[in-house]
């Protein structure tokens, strides 16, 4: 699983921690998808000038057949930013499966309905 996950990080350093924790998360998803090409997280620290606080932004690409799924997530911790972002990744891929599933079924409905249609030549 690792050598299909990318992680980098924007104006900050990776740390093991955070490298361990990005992988334990995102196994959930290539759990529940094995067609998942490549999974690219990207963690970005800014500092806004005003409050001179930290907010941490996670990206997530999860690319895979047909268009890729992109989240983004952002707080004052980036612990939470990561849940956050495996959990939007997640329903994406669910969001995803079902929707196929529907068409597939919308395909096949379709299909019986003009075949029950045509007149029987004897």
């Amino acid at each position: 699983m690792n050598e299909k996950i990318i992680l980098s990080g924007l104006h900050m350093d990776l740390t093991d921690a955070l490298k361990a924790t990005v992988l334990e998360k995102t196994n959930r998803l290539f759990k529940h998808e094995e067609h998942i090409i490549r999974l690219r997280v990207e963690l970005e620290c800014k500092t806004c000038s005003n409050s001179h606080q930290n907010q941490y932004v996670a990206k997530g690409h999860l690319e895979m057949r047909g268009s890729p799924i992109v989240m983004t997530e952002a707080s004052n911790d980036l612990y939470k930013s990561i849940d956050r972002l495996v959990d939007k990744l997640d329903r994406g891929l669910r969001r995803r499966s079902r929707l196929q599933r529907v068409k597939r079924k919308q395909t096949s409905l379709n299909d019986t309905i003009a075949l029950g249609s045509q007149p029987n030549a004897i």
